[in-house]
């Protein structure tokens, strides 16, 4: 085997394993959603179809500010300025924006 082809074989399993860890985060944030919007916005598909990708890029940029800017004044707040957000909020992006309105998926849950 070449050089080059040897390289290829290795970048073609280091990304197929990359793939695989990224999803874990996916399933991570769906258990977030389900213990903590659900019962506010409804089971995953229809809570992650109330914005499309770019939608949920913004909510959570910088930290998700804008997220938690949109649930001051509602029975949420408390749970967006805690500890649990924030060690959440990655995995709750991912999940949201993987079956955003305009992906094309459907979560299993619902």
């Amino acid at each position: 085997m070449t050089k080059s082809t040897s390289f290829f074989l290795a970048a073609v399993v280091a990304v197929g394993m990359m793939a695989t860890t990224a999803s874990a985060d996916v399933k991570k944030g769906q258990k977030a959603y389900l213990k903590t919007c659900k019962n506010c916005h409804g089971n995953g598909t229809k809570g992650a179809a109330m914005h499309t990708q770019d939608e949920w890029e913004d909510l959570f940029a910088n930290g998700g500010a804008n997220i938690i800017k949109k649930h001051a004044g509602t029975k949420g707040e408390p749970l967006f300025n805690g500890d649990g957000f924030k060690a959440q909020s990655q995995d709750l992006r991912d999940f949201l924006f993987e079956y955003g309105s305009d992906s094309g998926n459907v979560p299993s849950c619902g």
